[in-house]
């Protein structure tokens, strides 16, 4: 059956963006090859997850035009969503890590939600389902 398995994301530096990722959001670097080119094929995912689930393709920017689109590749609005089990850990970690929340943490029918920005603006929702 078809799924998604990568979602390119247009960053302004591989090293700054896996440094992100993996310290303050916690993912797992999954690869990083060089393809010979001065480009590299950059996959983060979160920690724990099994091969065919949803990871990121950190994709540097290569013109003036993909650079205009770093941190606002989905309008301004929340793109991303990162799915926990526990949310007041991860909550509490990701601020100790510098993690930017736009909003305090909100208790809704679908579960806890606070919106956070990554490193270059781009929004994401930290959520545990009810």
């Amino acid at each position: 059956m078809p799924h998604i398995a990568l979602i390119t994301l247009v960053v302004r530096d591989y090293d700054e963006a896996i440094d992100f990722y993996t310290r303050a959001l916690g993912f797992e670097l999954a690869e990083d090859t060089d393809r010979g080119d001065g480009s590299r094929w950059v996959v983060v995912r979160p920690p724990g997850s099994a091969n065919g689930a949803v990871s990121l393709l950190l994709a540097r920017a290569k013109d003036d035009g993909q650079l205009a689109s770093v941190g606002a590749q989905t309008g301004g609005r929340v793109g991303f969503f990162l799915h926990t089990e526990d949310f007041a850990r991860d909550h509490s970690r990701m601020l100790a890590a510098g993690v930017r929340f736009l909003e305090e943490p909100r208790h809704e029918p679908y579960g806890s939600v606070a919106v956070f920005e990554d490193l270059y603006g781009n929004r994401w929702d930290l959520l545990q389902p009810a």
